[in-house]
């Protein structure tokens, strides 16, 4: 992400919680006060965020000294150190719930992306996110989804397009979609990825009759209809001498993914990556200076 799109961000992230002053600490604690806190890991899971907390760190207080030991994308368990900080416990303490906060949110994203990509490692299908993301932190999950081992779908809107149901219904019609997405690119001079969103056999039949989308989205397929729907494609491509992206979407779970792996298409998009992910547990605790 770029640094300062990401100050905006922590900007929005302190004044939401300190405002006029951290009073708490404030009353308690002599500004000339030094100390050291560890950011302790109390779960199983991928670690992911360290370069963003270092960030906030560097933001709020460069004068703070970072002891780095885990990396990002690192696997982590319980009692296992991911770095220190040293410098003002006034600023210790006012960075700990804005940077935890961050941490434990895109550490879950990481270690749920990672769950689902383990099951299906083998198969050569790859587990997408989509952009059902916190509004605000859509570059950090996505982010975060990529330490995990997942892949990145679009970020949104403007990196590719997508033609989904509603698209194709106000459009008049795949054909008719398809046409106005390419002809848009060209009059634009946008080179964008085209996908379409397809919802039976005839609509396949369709969108490859006009040679233009680069991938095809098959929504809430059954895994039987799944397989029947890559063999078709794959025929056509032997046929056209033109490689089409198959992707699986709709509904899909972590008990169901290697299901729909198995049939052959090459992405699984699971928007439970970034709306049903559990936050990995960690603490950042007083420890010696």
């Amino acid at each position: 992400m770029d640094k300062q799109e990401l100050k905006k961000l922590i900007e929005i992230w302190f004044h939401e919680d300190i405002r006029d002053g951290d009073h708490t600490s404030l009353s308690c604690i002599p500004p000339t006060e030094m100390g050291c806190q560890q950011l302790i890991i109390k779960d199983t899971g991928i670690l992911a965020g360290v370069e963003v907390a270092k960030e906030i760190i560097a933001y709020f207080d460069p004068e703070c000294r970072v002891e780095q030991f885990l990396e990002d994308g690192a696997a982590v368990k319980p009692g296992d150190i991911a770095f220190k900080v040293y410098g003002k416990v006034l600023s210790l303490l006012q960075i700990e719930r804005t940077m935890l906060n961050i941490m434990q949110r895109m550490s879950g994203v990481a270690t749920t992306a990672h769950r689902y990509q383990s099951l299906i490692e083998d198969t050569g299908c790859h587990v997408l996110d989509t952009r059902k993301t916190t509004p605000g932190l859509r570059y950090l999950e996505k982010e975060a989804v990529k330490l995990g081992g997942g892949m990145n779908h679009r970020i949104g809107l403007f990196d590719m397009i997508l033609l989904k149901d509603n698209h194709v219904d106000f459009a008049g019609g795949i054909t008719a979609a398809l046409e106005r997405a390419r002809d848009y690119c060209q009059s634009k001079g946008k080179n964008l990825k085209i996908e379409i969103e397809v919802r039976n056999f005839e609509e396949i039949d369709e969108a490859l009759a006009t040679r233009i989308p680069d991938r095809i989205m098959l929504d809430n397929f059954t895994p039987e209809k799944t397989k029947q729907a890559v063999d078709r494609i794959r025929q056509w491509q032997e046929a056209n001498n033109k490689y089409i992206e198959i992707e699986s979407s709709g509904g899909i779970t972590i008990d169901t993914i290697r299901d729909y792996a198995l049939q052959g298409v090459d992405f699984v998009s699971v928007g439970a990556l970034t709306h049903s992910y559990k936050s990995l547990d960690m603490s950042f605790k007083a420890c010696a200076f």
